[in-house]
This record gives structure tokens, sequence and C-alpha cells, in this order.
């Protein structure tokens, strides 16, 4: 694989408590950073394969550096669908529909829930697990945002030097 870009738990974030979470952060870090060099792991050099550097990290956090804000507007289905598949702990997977079935048994009913599970865990995420991405997006004129801790932007192989003198040479007379 020749990644370009990851999007990943920052490995640098505050208030993060859970190992999952910055254990995969540090892991992918150190892989970003391996990826590139020619110093390491000189098997896969053997078998053909060469450095390749990752160009853009994107990393989210509970209180992240923030340095890059995303409309994330036309993907909030393929979010939606991800944490709908989410059954684990966390504020999506079912709980739309357990709330609808939690209401009905009470008699009453909530129409953002509409009239099946499916409907229901949709509604529930986009209304409440989305409400942060919401508020953030409204405030830079989107309808859905993320904020991230963005690191890259380097064209894939050229080091600050050549960039530098790509943008500033001028013919010699």
């Amino acid at each position: 694989m020749k990644v370009d870009t990851v999007v990943c738990w920052d490995p640098w974030a505050h208030d993060e408590e859970n190992p999952d979470h910055y254990q995969i952060a540090r892991g992918t870090e150190a892989a970003c950073w391996m990826a590139g060099r020619a110093h390491d792991y000189p098997e896969h050099f053997a078998a053909g394969l060469e450095p390749h550097t990752v160009q853009e990290k994107y990393y989210y956090a509970r209180r992240p550096e923030i340095t890059r804000i995303v409309d994330v507007s036309g993907v909030v289905d393929q979010m939606i669908a991800a944490n709908r598949a989410n059954r684990a702990k966390g504020p999506a997977g079912t709980h739309g529909s357990q709330l609808r079935g939690q209401l009905a048994k009470k008699g009453k009913k909530l129409a953002l829930l509409g009239d099946d599970d499916e409907t229901a865990d949709r509604n529930y995420i986009k209304q409440f697990v989305m409400s942060r991405s919401r508020e953030l997006g409204r405030k830079h004129g989107f309808e859905f945002a993320e904020a991230f801790h963005y690191i890259g932007g380097r064209v894939q192989g050229r080091t600050t030097v050549e960039e530098y003198i790509e943008r500033n040479a001028v013919e010699s007379k």
C-alpha cells in the first residue's frame, strides 16, 4: 500500500483516556513516519518495495489542536451508516430503535424516529450524534463539518528545499 492520507486519533491529543485510541494513534503515527524512510526494514526494499511518504494526516481528538475545518456535508450519509454499524459501546448503533421501542412501550412516539428501526437509528444519529458536526458546520457556513489537527501538504518526494526553489527561483542573467 502507498497511503497518501490517513485519518486517525491524534497521538498528541489531550484528555484521551481510551487506551485503544491513543495506542492506535501512536502506532499510526509511527507507521506514517517509517513508511517514507529508506533506513528501516531493508527486507522490504530487498523485495522491491520503495519508501512512500504519507502526505496528509487528519488527526481528531476530544479536545483537538484545530488547524483545519473540513466540510463533510457530502458524506453525512456514509458517516451515519458507519455510526449505525458501531454496535459496541458508544452513542450510535441501535440507540434510535431502542429509544423508539422504549417509547412505544409507554404509548409514546417521536416523529423523528419514524416507523421502522433503520429510520429510527439513522435519524437519532443525525440529530444527536452528529450535533457537534452540525454546530461546527453552521459556524463555518456548511451543513456539517469536522475539526482536525492537520499535518501535511508536501508534494510526494519533494523536500522543503525543493519546494522553496520551485516557488522562488528566477532565471539568472
